[in-house]
């Protein structure tokens, strides 16, 4: 026993030498830990494709094609006069083509490509060289690079088809063909640039303009000014009537407008969520407001609403909504609409004091409509509807109302003057119009051998 005992106070220094020692070890450790710096967090995953973002733009692009061809064709064609049906109907058929082309080469590339100074992009992707089928977070973080080409290429196809009724009834197919391949490279592509890409200069300094108020119809409108004055008027005009032969295929082209241009503003939100849900909202509500706008007023103005003019109000609507759908609630785009109605009625009414020949309202609808919806755009926005715009006016920051006026005085004086300087080119190269007599024969006998009617 006495040997037991021994042991266990022999035993007993070991004992606190190891607890001294497990101490030690663990302040070290707890010390050590303080001080170790913070994990490295896992590294961001890179972007996926989501499906259903894709099937949504994929669909939205697909419904902006209908807006030219058959929407625009159907809607300028039964406006035009029989012996120019055909015709009217082709070009926006052609642009579809032609453009759908253009933009795949180098219009793409010029207008969404490596920025170049603010004010052009670079032709580094020349032919689709690297736009690929990845996502691009630059633009599209959920969908691929083509998907985003392909819809902005229905943009591209759209805009100069929409100049078309400016000038419409009187112009060489060679000449629209020349005049369609210049002005969308060298004014649509360097607009689109300013305004959507990525280092554009009008972006960065805060333009709003979410589906195209500038870039599309403001650049339309001024550009069919500028061609309606170089081209002059029609043979026969204010003299003679000029009035649309088929204006139910006129009612069926603003219907099919109105059906695609969900996808042109809704499509713009680049995906399937709470966005795309506002500015569809928005943009039906300004599309039926001025519609029922313009009715009350032609009403009160001539004595009776006609159905030309219920669908003229509609895609005025269409316009005015474009730069503000993504940024403005439903309450302001009643306002927007009711604005368009009125507003662009006013300026088809008061055309012949002007003295130009618009032949299809392409300057009344668009370049008015567009004008109010951009600087509807600084009075509606509003961050509570979408947190990436800005507010406007009525939302308390007037500094959007001058950006968004700058954007729009900057888009009218470069479009005017680049628009005539390419008229001068085409007309030197090919000339503008055709021939009296193949005037007063009709585009479609005369261009093309051809009869809308048997």
């Amino acid at each position: 026993m006495l040997s037991a005992m021994t042991t266990r106070k022999e035993f007993l220094p070991t004992l606190l030498c190891l607890a001294m020692f497990a101490g030690g070890v663990a302040l070290f450790t707890q010390d050590a830990i303080a001080q170790a710096p913070a994990p490295l967090t896992a590294a961001p995953e890179p972007p996926k494709i989501d499906t259903g973002d894709t099937a949504w733009v994929l669909t939205s692009t697909a419904l902006v094609l209908l807006m030219t061809a058959p929407g625009l064709a159907l809607f300028y064609g039964g406006m035009s006069r029989s012996k120019n049906a055909l015709g009217t109907v082709m070009q926006s058929f052609i642009v579809l083509a032609l453009i759908s082309i253009q933009w795949l080469l180098w219009g793409y590339s010029l207008a969404f490509g490596p920025d170049i100074g603010g004010i052009i992009g670079s032709l580094e992707w020349f032919g689709l060289n690297g736009v690929g089928l990845e996502p691009y977070p630059s633009y599209a973080a959920t969908i691929p690079h083509q998907t985003f080409m392909l819809f902005q290429m229905m943009f591209a196809v759209i805009t100069p088809a929409l100049i078309t009724g400016a000038y419409a009834e009187r112009v060489k197919f060679s000449s629209f063909i020349l005049f369609t391949l210049l002005w969308a490279t060298f004014i649509y592509d360097p607009l689109a640039h300013w305004v959507w890409g990525v280092g554009g200069w009008l972006r960065n300094l805060g333009a709003l303009d979410f589906a195209g108020g500038t870039v599309v119809h403001i650049s339309a409108g001024i550009a069919g000014l500028a061609c309606a004055i170089m081209f002059r008027k029609r043979l026969g005009h204010g003299k003679e009537p000029m009035s649309p032969h088929n204006l139910p295929m006129t009612l069926t082209g603003a219907s099919l407008l109105w059906f695609g241009w969900f996808g042109f503003n809704a499509g713009s939100a680049l995906g399937a969520g709470a966005l795309a849900t506002s500015t569809f909202t928005a943009t039906n509500t300004s599309t039926a407001a001025a519609a029922l706008a313009w009715m009350v007023a032609e009403w009160f103005y001539r004595g009776k609403p006609s159905a030309l003019g219920a669908a003229t109000g509609a895609v005025a609507g269409m316009v005015a909504i474009t730069p503000a759908s993504g940024y403005v609630d439903p309450i302001s785009a009643i306002w927007i609409g009711m604005g368009a109605g009125v507003f662009c009625y006013a300026a088809v009414m008061l055309k012949p004091l002007f003295g130009y020949d618009d032949a299809l309202d392409a300057v009344g609808v668009h370049a008015v409509g567009g004008i109010w919806g951009v600087l509807a755009t600084g009075l509606f926005a509003s961050k509570a509807v979408n947190a990436a715009g800005a507010n406007g006016l009525f939302f308390g920051n007037p500094a959007q109302l001058g950006i968004q006026a700058m954007a729009l005085l900057v888009t009218i004086v470069f479009v005017f003057v680049g628009t005539l300087i390419i008229l001068a080119v085409v007309s030197a190269i090919t000339g503008l119009r055709v021939t009296e007599e193949e005037e007063q024969t009709g585009l479609d006998l005369s261009q093309h051998d051809e009869n809308a009617y048997s």
